[in-house]
This record gives structure tokens, C-alpha cells and sequence, in this order.
């Protein structure tokens, strides 16, 4: 790889020199090193990791008429559109959309205390509740975070497709409630 960094710095660095006079060549030699430097900076860097993150599972969304949208995704869009399952230990009943490459997951409220409830109280017309990714390690994942990012549920919980889940605290995750489930 630094094979390769080094390679093109000297491209850039001929096709400026070709460009630019004796003087300034220096600069932009000093600009080509660290814009394409093979060590990566801070932010370029990935830690090391005992876990994996993966691909997007579902986006879901609360919706105050479960009906409705069922029938907005299934007989107007054409989605092919799961039957609905009632999810008691998280408050919830759930529809899913499948897309081919990831899902729509439809959140309506099951019993008093559901959280879907509160949501839709701020947001009686419904909205984006979470995004869910999946992990390789939930554990590892959890484990990891711990001091870096809050996790609503300090132990994974079986989501709806039968696998353990987390929910990532908003606040965290830039304003965002983040579910990384066990792939």
C-alpha cells in the first residue's frame, strides 16, 4: 500500500513540477505528502476491533395507523409486506417491508407502557424511530462500546427476527437511536 502512496505522490509531484515553476514546486511536493501520505491521519484510521459492523438491516418507522401503512406499502408502492407480529416484550407491534437489499420496518404501539407510544405522543403523525445494523459479535460489540457510546439495554434482548439486539442511545449516535442486531 505504501508502494502504491508513494507511486502517485511522485505522479502528482512530475505533473505539477510540468505546471508550476522551480519555486513553488516545493510547496506542492509538501502538499502531495500530506494529502497522500500511506500513514493514515486520526480520522482515516480503524481501530482494531473484536467485532464486526455490517450491513443495514431495516430502517423503522412509527406509525400511529399500522393499517394504513400497510396497505400504503403492500397495495399502493406494491412491497411485498409481512404478516403482523405482536412483539409484547418490546411494547410493539411490527410489519416488515421487504426491499431486496435491506427492510422497512412499520412500529406501531402495543400496550400502555410501549415506547412507540411516547414517540408517537411528540409525533402523532409518525416518523423515522431507528436504523438497525447488524454486528458479527453482539457481545464483543457491547463489550467494546462500554465508556464510548450508551446502550439503552446493558444486555441483548431477542429482537423481532428471533436475534439478539442493542439500542444505541440517540444522544450518542447523532440524534439518531441506532439497534445493532447479531447477524
Amino acid at each position: 500500500m505504501a508502494t502504491q502512496w508513494r507511486s502517485v505522490t511522485k505522479l502528482l509531484t512530475q505533473h505539477l513540477s510540468s505546471r508550476l515553476a522551480a519555486a513553488p514546486l516545493a510547496g506542492a511536493t509538501q502538499l502531495c505528502r500530506r494529502q497522500f501520505s500511506a500513514t493514515p491521519t486520526p480520522s482515516q484510521a480503524t481501530p482494531l476491533k473484536s467485532w464486526k459492523l455490517g450491513r443495514l438491516n431495516h430502517v423503522a418507522i412509527a406509525v400511529p395507523d399500522l393499517e394504513a401503512a400497510t396497505h400504503l406499502y403492500r397495495d399502493v408502492l406494491g412491497g411485498e409486506v409481512s404478516e403482523t407480529m405482536p412483539l409484547p416484550e418490546h411494547g410493539v407491534y411490527t410489519v416488515f417491508v421487504n426491499l431486496g437489499n435491506t427492510k422497512i420496518e412499520l412500529l406501531h404501539p402495543l400496550g400502555e407502557n410501549s415506547p412507540i407510544e411516547s414517540f408517537l405522543k411528540k409525533k402523532p403523525e409518525g416518523g423515522m424511530h431507528h436504523v438497525c445494523i447488524e454486528v458479527d459479535d453482539i457481545r464483543a460489540a457491547l463489550k467494546d462500546l462500554e465508556g464510548k457510546v450508551r446502550a439503552l439495554n446493558h444486555e441483548p434482548k431477542i429482537g423481532a427476527h428471533g436475534k439478539p439486539v442493542v439500542f444505541l442511545h440517540p444522544k450518542d449516535c447523532n440524534g439518531v437511536l441506532v439497534e445493532l442486531e447479531e447477524a
